[in-house]
């Protein structure tokens, strides 16, 4: 399907940067790629000035780079990238699981619930993408039940590139057994265990070495 078909009445930059957003965390882009203006606006039906406005949007998100005088690329992960995603990973989602625990109750404890079988489900097909979305939405209900509205903002800032951490730690491992991976996890915050909630979103989330090893393979 042509992605000029996908364009409807929302802001038509904020449309061409979702499309450009879906193929770069799904792989469709993969990093290093170039993006060159005029092919992308032919590709999505339109002006190279909305594409450019897209391209601006995504690079603050970090999605993109923009070299002076050599355009547009999708953006790599270098060792400090992974090291600096993988600390702030742990630092945010260990604090959200600590204070989602102290402060679950039943209506939490649905919620969350509810997200993990949804994984649970998704995983139990071959649509990675799926999965991986299904990954990022568990920890977004984790986030959300912190009840920390700027710990909330500073995780949205930086979600997409979380999203594109979240897309390689996946194929570490069997997709199959990414939801039962967050047993643990689901399990400390229900029972209302901070420390050890704490813990396992620290424990569950795929180390440096292992995304190095990846990236290198």
């Amino acid at each position: 399907m042509k992605k000029a078909g996908l364009i409807n009445k929302r802001s038509l930059e904020e449309q061409a940067a979702d499309l450009l957003r879906q193929d770069i965390v799904n792989g469709v882009l993969t990093p290093g790629t170039r993006l060159v203006e005029t092919t992308l606006a032919k590709e999505y039906g339109l002006s190279r000035g909305t594409i450019r406005i897209a391209l601006h949007q995504l690079g603050t998100e970090g999605l993109v780079t923009q070299v002076p005088y050599a355009g547009w690329s999708v953006a790599t992960l270098d060792d400090q990238d992974i090291w600096e995603l993988y600390t702030l990973r742990a630092t945010l989602e260990g604090l959200a699981a600590r204070l989602a625990a102290e402060r679950i109750c039943q209506q939490g404890v649905e919620r969350l619930q509810a997200a993990y079988n949804q994984l649970l489900k998704l995983c139990e097909g071959e649509d990675l993408q799926a999965i991986t979305r299904g990954d990022l939405d568990l920890h977004k209900t984790i986030i959300e039940l912190s009840g920390h509205r700027r710990l909330a903002h500073q995780y949205q800032l930086i979600e997409n590139q979380f999203l594109s951490y979240i897309t390689a730690a996946n194929r570490t491992f069997d997709p199959h057994e990414v939801g039962h991976s967050h047993q643990a996890l689901v399990e400390a915050i229900c029972a209302g265990e901070g420390e050890r909630a704490e813990a396992e979103a620290v424990n569950n989330i795929t180390g440096f070495e292992q995304l190095q090893q990846e990236r290198a393979g």
